[in-house]
């Protein structure tokens, strides 16, 4: 359904993978980072089947670790599913010179591509933007995507600066959680950057714009279905396509709409004994009973806990 042809959609797939999580980090009760439980819970999501993991997303709980943690977060997903699944360093900040200092040492940990979040709180102008995103992509030559999410950034990246963007050799993607179904296909019809959904309540539409994969949130619990659905679209069974959205929004709903996306996940994991603790680190706070009921009624409900 790529609006990009086949041969290049298959490229960029090769590149990011077509089903992605953006990862949680396990922490212990202290607060420090389980190693062990990583490298389980990388192999856990692939074997569910994502073939493109984000380390040190937002979701990975990224504004309270370490640059030392994030390397080492790295090193120990690449060592567990590097040869699964494509690692994508998230290494987007709202400092450029700190953005190329964490893409180079992505690259020297292994990282299979990276993603770069627009520059956040500052609210850069368009040019500011681009001159950001254009230095990160030279740091290093891994391949890059673009990640616009003007609810958390506080401003988008414009569809003339994506069009420019796309110019780049080693921009090929947009992780896009923009909410503008319009401006995103224009894109899509206009740029040779690919698109994948970055809003789990808008994969199947922004998919049927022209999408060639997702990178969720969700997707720790529910991968299996989200790659049946990326499989529907590309084969045109949209009946099947739609049927499996919707079956899987009221997880999303639940995961997504009541508390922070990776305070639900966690809790969901949790409950499905994929890790030990829903700890967070502050500010974030672990869910609290109520809300583990909520998600637990939803996980029973899509099928996912006894």
């Amino acid at each position: 359904m790529a609006l990009i042809s086949d041969s290049a959609a298959a490229e960029v797939r090769e590149a990011f993978g077509a089903v992605g999580t953006a990862m949680i980090t396990p922490f212990s009760e202290d607060g420090t980072i389980d190693y062990a439980v990583v490298e389980s819970t990388a192999a856990h999501l692939v074997d569910l089947g994502n073939d493109q993991l984000v380390v040190s997303g937002t979701t990975g709980e990224s504004p309270t670790t370490s640059d030392e943690e994030k390397t080492r977060l790295l090193e120990v997903v690449v060592g567990a599913v590097g040869d699964r699944a494509r690692i994508i360093a998230g290494v987007g900040t709202n400092d450029t010179a700190h953005s190329v200092e964490l893409a180079r040492a992505a690259a020297a940990a292994g990282a299979h591509g990276l993603l770069v979040v627009t520059p956040y709180y500052s609210k850069p102008p368009q040019a500011a933007i681009a001159a950001h995103m254009r230095t990160v992509a030279d740091a290093t030559e891994l391949p890059v995507m673009l990640y616009d999410i003007p609810g958390r950034s506080g401003v988008p990246i414009s569809t003339e600066t994506l069009l420019e963007l796309g110019e780049h050799p080693r921009i090929l993607a947009v992780k896009d959680a923009k909410g503008d179904l319009a401006a995103s296909a224009r894109v899509m019809s206009e740029s040779p950057l690919a698109y994948y959904s970055g809003e789990d309540a808008l994969n199947l539409p922004l998919m049927a714009c022209g999408a060639v994969g997702i990178v969720s949130v969700v997707g720790h619990v529910s991968a299996d279905r989200f790659a049946s659905m990326v499989a529907a679209v590309e084969g045109n069974d949209l009946d099947s396509a739609r049927r499996i959205a919707a079956e899987l929004a009221p997880l999303v709903d639940a995961v997504m709409n009541h508390m922070p996306g990776v305070v639900a996940v966690k809790a969901a994991l949790e409950l499905q004994g994929v890790i030990p603790t829903r700890a967070t680190r502050m500010p974030l706070l672990p869910a609290s009973d109520e809300q583990v009921e909520h998600v637990r009624a939803q996980l029973k409900r899509s099928g996912y806990l006894q």
